[in-house]
């Protein structure tokens, strides 16, 4: 297994906006990491800069925003928006071309119009029913404030380091997980069925804590994988809800490792 090399120094892209977070706690993350910049760009703006061009002074695009869905729209929100020519035809042929992706958290909701854009993430978080991989599928399910156990799947660069597990409290998804184009990196122990999640199209509906009528199948347990897209590379980390998760040096090392990795280093 090659090492990782933490001599070059690495400049991050920070995409963030969609969905609430801290922006001091989260930016904390990042302060450690010797050798790594991140800037943030909220989105809109992130979206035109997430392409070969736009990213030349960058080395990893770090995601963790929610872009695509209009949560304010007076009927039936949220409403979908199509991302931008220059994100719908750049960000795929920047990972082509060799740039890195982290991905992170709510990151995996965004632009519900894209389908291929799920297929880059490797799974797909959804604020209403729709078609994933051509089949109809319910709205998508979380849960608050939830203690887990988390199980780093030893042999690759982005789980190096870290014990054989580690608690955490965070939010899970019960959302659509493509296992089948990824490799594995972290499992939970949370129960990922019906009964321990609410409803995401409730929840926005002014019903949150509600799951009446919602009969959603249960789910994977991955939490975190890895592809390769092109020359690119790509890491999903589902937790990362909160300070809880900032703050747990198991959680830095691994957004840190799928940084350096992302980039090439290892």
């Amino acid at each position: 297994m090659p090492t990782i090399d933490y001599r070059s120094p690495l400049r991050c892209l920070v995409a963030v906006r969609g969905h609430p977070f801290g922006r001091d706690a989260f930016a904390s993350v990042f302060e450690d990491m010797h050798g790594i910049s991140a800037t943030m760009v909220d989105q809109p703006a992130a979206a035109l800069l997430l392409n070969s061009e736009g990213m030349r002074d960058f080395d990893v695009a770090v995601l963790y925003d929610m872009p695509g869905l209009d949560f304010d729209a007076p009927e039936d929100a949220p409403t979908y928006v199509d991302p931008p020519d220059v994100m719908r035809r750049g960000f795929p042929a920047m990972l082509e071309q060799g740039k890195g992706v982290v991905a992170l958290h709510h990151a995996l909701a965004g632009w519900p119009t894209w389908p291929e854009y799920g297929e880059i993430i490797g799974g797909r978080f959804l604020y209403k029913p729709g078609v994933v991989r051509g089949s109809e599928r319910l709205d998508s399910g979380y849960a608050h404030d939830v203690a887990q156990t988390f199980t780093p799947i030893p042999g690759h660069p982005v789980t190096d380091g870290l014990p054989a597990s580690f608690d955490l409290t965070d939010e899970p998804y019960l959302a659509e997980i493509f296992e089948d184009g990824v490799t594995p990196l972290l499992r939970s122990d949370a129960k990922f069925d019906r009964d321990h999640f609410f409803s995401a199209s409730l929840a926005v509906r002014g019903e949150m804590y509600a799951r009446d009528g919602w009969d959603h199948p249960a789910g994977s347990n991955l939490v975190g994988w890895a592809k390769e897209v092109g020359k690119g590379r790509l890491v999903y980390l589902q937790p990362g809800d909160g300070p809880g998760a900032y703050e747990n040096p198991h959680y830095r090392r691994l957004v840190e490792n799928a940084i350096r990795w992302t980039a090439q280093q290892g």
